[in-house]
């Protein structure tokens, strides 16, 4: 499964001059408010024709402007998930999900509804109207719509925006199945950095309508030079690891990763899954020796790789723990004092609290399984 994306365009003031191509997956495209985000998903939909451009899925050619090439929006089989529902207010949850799949041609139809109602976890829910669901449910239906007109693309612009934090914990769960249990490319553009960490297989950053960083989750999120388009707040590091053991008694769990092993709070995976984990820069600490009389658990040996440029009171530290890649977020008093430098060896110290449920997720399946 593979895509291609080059566009150029230009609406009023706003320009967008940007491209990527992704191997299957989930491709987030990330960024803040503004970016050209939607304006490129768009493109890709058919919905804007842009001045120029290439979109290309598995092969087939959806648009080349020089060869004036472009595929009608309803011919391009693509599902598109918005920020809202836009259910059939007068339709029952069986028939929103069934009227793309009657406009499919017959040959093309791969999806069933069995298929995509266990998928998603909503057969209890398909004779009711969508004034009787809550978002969360309203959003899967809508998803599955997508899935039933058996796209060869799915777009998601922004799909939980919409909700609150339970009915996005609520649906999370569904669309980590939809990106491991299908084979379809996921489009999914988003500002969250929990959410593109999460899901993400490739992760394509935008700002002022150029895309400024492309690559793995891990690749990307760590790169203290994107952080101003990433998020600072939420800015830090992606790890995989492993579940290698259950502490019941005290209710935690150890993973193992290329930095060592982390413990966490108690998870309810077994021995061996993996584990894709977020550790933010601000949950970070540094120590010249190995800390005695701690309460963190998790005590990591590194070596600093880089020192960031300061940003107010703050700066970053990017570590290198065992070929896993940290980043410290402290105060340029602290760097001083500890007298940091490129080379040096340190201790990072992260607490074991900081591993709550945003930040530790299954990992995608390997594109190889796409």
């Amino acid at each position: 499964m593979s895509l291609i994306v080059e566009a150029k365009h230009r609406q009023g003031d706003f320009s967008l001059d940007a491209s990527f191509s992704s191997e299957g997956g989930l491709t987030a495209l990330f960024g803040p408010s503004g970016a050209g985000k939607s304006s490129l998903v768009n493109i890709i939909s058919g919905l804007v024709r842009p001045d120029y451009g290439r979109v290309i899925v598995n092969g087939e050619v959806l648009l080349d402007s020089t060869k004036q090439i472009f595929v009608r929006r309803h011919r391009r089989r693509i599902g598109y998930v918005f920020q809202e529902d836009r259910l059939f207010p007068h339709l029952t949850v069986r028939q929103n999900l069934l009227y793309g799949h009657w406009f499919t041609p017959r040959p093309d139809r791969y999806e069933s509804l069995d298929h995509v109602v266990d998928l998603l976890g909503i057969s209890h829910l398909l004779g009711r109207k969508p004034d009787r669901l809550s978002g969360g449910e309203k959003q899967r239906v809508a998803i599955g719509r997508a899935l039933l007109a058996s796209p060869r693309l799915l777009l998601m612009d922004e799909p939980l925006a919409s909700l609150d934090e339970t009915r996005k914990a609520e649906i999370l769960p569904y669309i980590e199945r939809l990106r491991d249990d299908t084979k379809i490319p996921i489009v999914y553009v988003s500002h969250s950095v929990p959410e593109v960490t999460r899901l993400a297989t490739t992760v394509v950053v935008m700002a002022d309508g150029k895309v400024t960083g492309a690559g793995s989750v891990q690749e990307v999120m760590s790169q203290t030079s994107l952080f101003p388009e990433t998020g600072r707040a939420e800015a830090g590091a992606v790890i995989e690891a492993k579940v290698i053991s259950h502490d019941d008694d005290y209710q935690l769990t150890r993973l193992h990763c290329g930095a060592g092993v982390l413990t966490v709070s108690r998870l309810d995976m077994r021995i061996g899954k993996p584990v894709r984990i977020r550790v933010r820069a601000s949950d970070v600490m540094l120590a010249l020796s190995p800390p005695k009389g701690l309460s963190a658990l998790n005590v990591l040996p590194a070596v600093i790789r880089n020192i960031g440029k300061a940003h107010g009171p703050s700066i970053d530290i990017e570590l290198d723990c065992g070929g896993e890649t940290l980043i410290a977020r402290i105060t340029r008093a602290s760097a001083d004092t500890l007298d940091l430098r490129p080379g040096a060896h340190i201790y990072a110290v992260i607490k074991s609290m900081a591993f709550d449920d945003a930040n530790l997720s299954q990992p995608p399946h390997p594109l190889s399984a796409y």
